[in-house]
């Protein structure tokens, strides 16, 4: 919901910095994985109990998610670039909530494990409808920065990183945060899929 304002504020200060990268021979598919790196360590500094570390990692991380996508358009963009960078962001989403499960196992493993069960929901109706929208040429404008075809929703990038972000500043409060972000997602999972059923229905008649 909120990426559409966001990512036009934070586009062009990406750009310079994949730029300067870019300078130094550094490519799209270094800058993916490197993220990925740190995003595997924040999950787990969380494990640990070092949630203002963890912070930090999480934000160097969604920033490498940010560099990249700018770096492979400073270039030539390539199918197998967006599937790394795509499946190396699902698994870190989904790894995250395992650090505050690991922290606290008996307060927090049941709502990581709902939060990852919304995630699959929003994951799984995103990914499956943008292998249908290029099958069928369906274009979306207001989305021409993400990789793939994209279906907006309640929870979208910004809103996943505010939520992590939640959890890293209040860890004693991540049973509700996981709580009320799953909802979220569920209700974006429903709007995806009742969205992407009547799209793709109306493009095959």
């Amino acid at each position: 919901m909120l990426d559409r304002y966001v990512v036009p504020v934070i586009k062009p200060p990406l750009k310079k910095c994949a730029e300067v990268l870019q300078g130094k021979g550094i490519n799209a598919d270094q800058v993916s994985v490197a993220g990925f790196a740190l995003g595997i360590a924040a999950m787990l500094m969380v494990a640990g109990g070092l949630y203002i570390p963890a912070l930090i990692l999480l934000l160097l991380n969604r920033f490498a998610d940010g560099i990249d996508g700018e770096i492979a358009r400073l270039s030539q963009p390539t199918d197998a670039g967006g599937f790394l960078d795509i499946t190396l962001d699902f698994i870190f989403y989904a790894v995250f909530p395992l650090g505050f499960a690991l922290a606290s196992v008996a307060s927090n493993a049941l709502p990581a494990a709902v939060l990852v069960a919304s995630f699959v929901g929003t994951g799984a109706s995103f990914l499956a409808f943008s292998s249908m929208a290029e099958k069928h040429a369906i274009q979306h404008p207001d989305f021409g920065y993400k990789g793939f075809y994209y279906l907006n929703g309640l929870a979208e990038g910004t809103e996943t990183v505010i939520c992590f972000v939640l959890m890293c500043l209040f860890p004693a409060h991540f049973p509700l945060i996981a709580y009320v972000f799953a909802f979220i997602c569920a209700i974006t999972a429903i709007n995806r899929v009742v969205f992407g059923y009547r799209t793709l229905k109306s493009a095959s008649e």
